[in-house]
């Protein structure tokens, strides 16, 4: 049992926070009706992306036997056979269908695109440069979309952008962690991680780490969203994204991390805190 949770990878579901962002944003979540299609919403997509994890580990069963650390995930280490993974990613998909099913018809549709793209990446888009951390990014936009959609609220471009690029900078630290770590043998891990150079990768990561903080700021800045939301405050909330996104930074570069976003907000109590202050802000700001 042990190992069939560790297959289905439940550390990652904090990702699938991105589905309640809407929800707060839209300042519906003191209603009961909308906080539980939301809460369906997110346990549809843990569910989701853990059939993702599943699919994507049996393909690349071979492959991560020769990772120093992925190594030991069930499949590659041989703990857990095909099969049952298989029947394993099956309920899962199943569970995640039905939850869906009970949101609404728009979600389900949301949820079929993200299943569809987790297809795609895993057989084809990560093994394309740049496409591959694009493709991860956009499964926040979707994440985000999701929420919106559950909720019936309106779609704010803002919301998608801002998560994609936010994303975006993760998935880069995440590719850089994964060269350096790998070294000269990266290339032969996975073609892709050779096609990246440290150099790209940095220019990369400053690119969205620049735009990461001044989209976040555009959007707090905005009057119409200032209108609204019924605050013209929310720039309190600017300095801890700049502190969580210096922090990651600072962890990618001084302690060589970065291989796994969600392992490091688990784990690294200044970046907890900083998030604790961005929610416990905006928490008061709206409600």
């Amino acid at each position: 049992m042990y190992d069939i949770v560790a297959l289905l990878r439940p550390a990652q579901w904090i990702k699938n926070a991105f589905v309640l962002v809407p929800l707060v944003f839209a300042q519906r979540f003191f209603l009961a009706q909308d906080l539980a299609h939301a809460g369906a919403a997110v346990i549809s997509f843990c569910c989701a992306s853990s059939a993702a994890y599943v699919f994507n580990d049996i393909l690349d069963r071979d492959r991560d036997r020769r990772h120093p650390l992925k190594c030991d995930r069930p499949i590659a280490a041989g703990r857990v056979s095909i099969r049952r993974a298989s029947l394993v990613g099956v309920i899962a998909l199943l569970l995640a269908a039905s939850l869906a099913a009970g949101v609404n018809a728009e979600f389900a549709a949301v949820l079929a695109a993200f299943c569809v793209l987790q297809i795609f990446y895993s057989t084809i888009l990560k093994n394309i440069v740049i496409v591959d951390s694009v493709s991860i990014a956009f499964g926040f936009s979707l994440r985000a979309a999701a929420g919106v959609v559950a909720v019936g609220a309106a779609m704010s471009p803002w919301l998608l952008v801002c998560s994609f690029v936010l994303a975006l900078f993760l998935a880069l630290g995440k590719r850089r962690h994964e060269s350096t770590l790998l070294g000269d043998e990266a290339g032969q891990h996975r073609d892709v991680l050779g096609r990246y150079s440290l150099r790209l990768l940095d220019q990369f990561i400053a690119i969205s780490a620049v735009s990461t903080t001044v989209i976040y700021a555009m959007y707090c800045l905005s009057p119409q969203v200032a209108a609204k939301l019924g605050t013209e405050y929310l720039y309190l909330t600017i300095p801890f994204v700049v502190f969580g996104v210096f922090r990651y930074l600072f962890l990618v570069y001084g302690r060589e991390e970065g291989g796994s976003p969600t392992d490091i907000l688990l784990r690294d109590l200044p970046l907890q805190l900083g998030i604790v202050g961005w929610i416990s802000t905006v928490f008061v700001l709206l409600y």
